[in-house]
């Protein structure tokens, strides 16, 4: 199957595209039915210009999610050029589990969107599926983690963060969370280096 070739867009298109995006994802956070028509004129676009970028609802939606978790997904070799692995990795769990937490309304903007689960799965799979492989090569490179994971062991280990009600006090236990996950991650571990923490 061929793919679709994408015209680069002229910049003042750009720009709106970009505007649109922010007042999106601020708008859907804090309510996942947040009218469209609020968004176009909180960013200072026409409905015409907003509708040619984002043709309905759904389609606006899975751009702001997709483009929330590809942030997610870049940080985890940002991290690696700063941090040993095992701590590049814990420190990448924390940043997806601020994630989780603070985009509560987008996700049920997703839900309000799109009753596909695959759509959501697909949007998100891949590169959330390719930093957990980057993070978990790196540490089975250094020993930190037992040999043989896979990014899909990984989501369904971490998987109790969407259980967390982000309306509590959910620092701790997510932190509480990912730290038992970790533990068992390294358990089994050729090495001995604790650097996470």
């Amino acid at each position: 199957m061929r793919e679709k070739r994408e015209t680069p867009l002229r910049s003042d298109a750009q720009r709106n595209r970009e505007r649109i995006l922010v007042v999106a994802l601020e708008e859907l956070t804090r309510c996942g039915d947040a009218p469209l028509s609020a968004i176009a004129k909180k960013a200072g676009v026409g409905q015409g210009t907003f509708y040619r970028h984002f043709p309905s609802r759904e389609a606006l939606v899975l751009e702001v999610y997709r483009h929330e978790v590809l942030q997610v997904a870049d940080a985890a070799p940002r991290l690696l050029e700063c941090h040993p692995p095992e701590r590049a990795l814990r420190e990448w769990m924390d940043h997806l589990a601020r994630y989780a937490m603070t985009k509560v309304g987008l996700a049920d903007a997703m839900r309000v969107a799109t009753t596909s689960h695959g759509t959501l799965k697909s949007v998100a799979h891949g590169p959330l599926s390719t930093a957990i492989a980057l993070l978990i090569e790196a540490n089975e490179r250094a020993g930190t983690i037992r040999p043989g994971l896979t990014p899909d062991d990984f989501l369904l280990a971490i998987a109790g963060l969407w259980q967390i009600d982000p309306q509590e006090e959910w620092q701790q236990r997510a932190g509480r969370l990912l730290d038992l996950v970790m533990d068992g991650m390294r358990s089994g571990a050729p090495g001995t280096r604790t650097e996470a923490g």
